[in-house]
């Protein structure tokens, strides 16, 4: 019984009948040591018509279940074969927009998720679409010239990865700072640009601005801030809503006055022993 479910699940692999609707399977094996192979589900991308996508269409190949030890560079490696490799971006999830994400920076872009994600791999030439749709493996990860790093050896690269080029992220700090203020800067003129200028539809939009620029708010001009709405909600509490609150206001007075009391008695004993007698 199951010699026959083995011999029925490798005839059903032969068929493609593991793969999901639409996608072919690609084995992959991380060495030559391994003898279970893992399967890539890749399929061309597409987009529906009224969704645009700055993926190239007919040369983009969309690749489900790639494991963690398998980056961008092992995928351009293996996938190289078939045609040039214009670009590789793996993401956590499928993007619906269809766009690639900006290109973030090393030192603080966050770590990648350490599970099983999807890519895409931008060819540059529609004949390498249609060789990776038509792949057969096992391909292998890890080779000889091109060692992949796992296990301890992968730990230790990941933690010296991890300490920044003090050069390196002064470098990266300017280039973003610079494209941040350009960006501002344009933004700034194309707004002064539309200022009292009617759109389609007739209407002028209104801002506001004053004539001294207004100056960045600090730390304690915030906690003041915050202790003003506080105080602004609690004036705004029920006060002696409720039967219990009633009891509490009427222990707490009652409590203060006895403080009162005592504080007064202890007072007037104080007086009492520093009089002294005064003929005159």
């Amino acid at each position: 019984m199951v010699a026959r479910r083995r011999k029925r699940a490798a005839r059903d692999s032969e068929k493609g009948l593991l793969s999901p609707p639409g996608y072919s399977a690609i084995p992959i094996k991380f060495s030559e040591k391994q003898q279970a192979s893992h399967h890539l589900y890749v399929r061309e991308h597409r987009v529906r018509g009224d969704t645009k996508s700055s993926w190239p269409q007919k040369r983009t190949l969309f690749v489900l279940n790639v494991p963690p030890y398998c980056t961008e560079e092992c995928l351009s490696r293996l996938l190289s074969p078939c045609g040039a490799v214009q670009s590789v971006q793996l993401q956590e999830k499928p993007d619906l927009a269809g766009s690639p994400q900006e290109p973030k920076s090393k030192f603080f872009d966050p770590k990648p998720v350490p599970g099983f994600r999807v890519a895409y791999v931008a060819f540059q030439k529609p004949g390498g679409l249609a060789a990776a749709l038509a792949l057969k493996g096992p391909l292998l990860v890890s080779t000889e010239s091109h060692p992949v790093k796992s296990g301890v050896h992968k730990w230790i690269r990941d933690y010296t990865d991890s300490v920044p080029d003090p050069e390196a992220l002064r470098v990266d700090v300017d280039t973003f700072m610079e494209t941040y203020d350009k960006k501002m800067a344009e933004e700034e003129a194309k707004a002064k640009e539309e200022e009292g200028v009617p759109d389609e539809e007739g209407w002028v939009k209104v801002t506001r601005r004053g004539r001294r620029p207004v100056l960045p708010r600090t730390e304690a001009a915030s906690l003041r801030v915050l202790e003003r709405e506080k105080r602004k909600r609690a004036r705004k509490e029920l006060l002696n809503f409720y039967a219990w609150q009633h009891r509490e206001t009427k222990m707490e007075h009652l409590a203060q006055l006895r403080k009162k009391f005592e504080e007064d008695k202890q007072r007037i004993e104080l007086m009492r022993a520093q009089r002294k007698f005064r003929p005159y």
